[in-house]
């Protein structure tokens, strides 16, 4: 018994290696990574923050956004997931009235433009 149980994992693990790996990154419907790039540097996020391919982006104020597409959760919260992304960066006090995060105007396009960006950074 002990070996059938053996073969039949060994066999799992031969499968599982010759799968491609799959891009599990969330997408941003309508969203543009280019123009959240050049959003995040006109907004002036990097005043707080460390956003890697955006000039100037150094600051450790809040969380730094490197490997973005890689973190479970939006401001420890929330499952990061595209539509909640695109909420907080909108208005984070109304997800979190004592969040340190200001509400930055901007419009819901360059919110998703910023969102599509951040899930290209891993």
């Amino acid at each position: 018994m002990k070996s059938i149980q053996l073969t039949l994992l060994a066999s799992a693990l031969f499968i599982a290696a010759c799968v491609p790996e799959r891009d599990f990154r969330p997408h941003v419907q309508g969203g543009d990574a280019e123009r959240g790039r050049v959003a995040l540097k006109e907004l002036e996020c990097g005043a707080c923050h460390v956003i890697p391919g955006v000039g100037g982006a150094h600051s450790n104020v809040g969380p730094p956004l490197e490997n973005y597409s890689r973190h479970s959760y939006i401001a420890g919260k929330w499952p990061n997931e595209p539509e909640r992304l695109i909420a907080w960066i909108l208005d984070p006090p109304a997800m979190a009235p004592l969040t340190a995060m200001p509400k930055v105007a901007m419009s819901e396009r360059d919110a998703r433009d910023i969102a599509a960006y951040l899930y290209e950074l891993d």
